[in-house]
């Protein structure tokens, strides 16, 4: 009996260890701003739904007015930008979500701003 609570324990452990938080990221930007100025925040939650609306609180409380959700992601994203052009990307690790912005986004892009939850 104490082997099968055990067993109950750890797999409930286990399963609510994946379910992990999610992370988004917001930012104000628009055509002819550097990727340099480009004004941004990262949000967590339970849910991609709760990381964007903590993004867009943290965006906001940080002086920026046009706030937008850019990326929502499991474990990593990333936002990149030029004057003219950006990309999004996300992935299960840093520099896949970096790389696929990049990609995305094009030559004469820099990366913003990643993150991983």
């Amino acid at each position: 009996m104490k082997k099968l609570i055990l067993a109950a324990a750890t797999a409930l452990i286990l399963h609510s260890g994946a379910v992990m938080a999610a992370g988004a990221i917001a930012v104000d930007d628009e055509e002819g701003v550097k990727a340099s100025e480009v004004g941004f925040a990262v949000g967590t939650g339970a849910t991609r739904e709760a990381a964007a609306a903590d993004a867009m609180k943290e965006c906001k409380k940080a002086g920026n007015s046009s706030c937008k959700v850019a990326v929502r992601y499991d474990t990593c994203g990333a936002y990149a930008g030029s004057k003219s052009t950006f990309g999004i990307g996300w992935g299960s690790t840093e520099a896949a979500a970096k790389s696929k912005a990049m990609d995305e986004c094009g030559s004469g892009c820099k990366i913003v701003v990643s993150s991983c939850d």
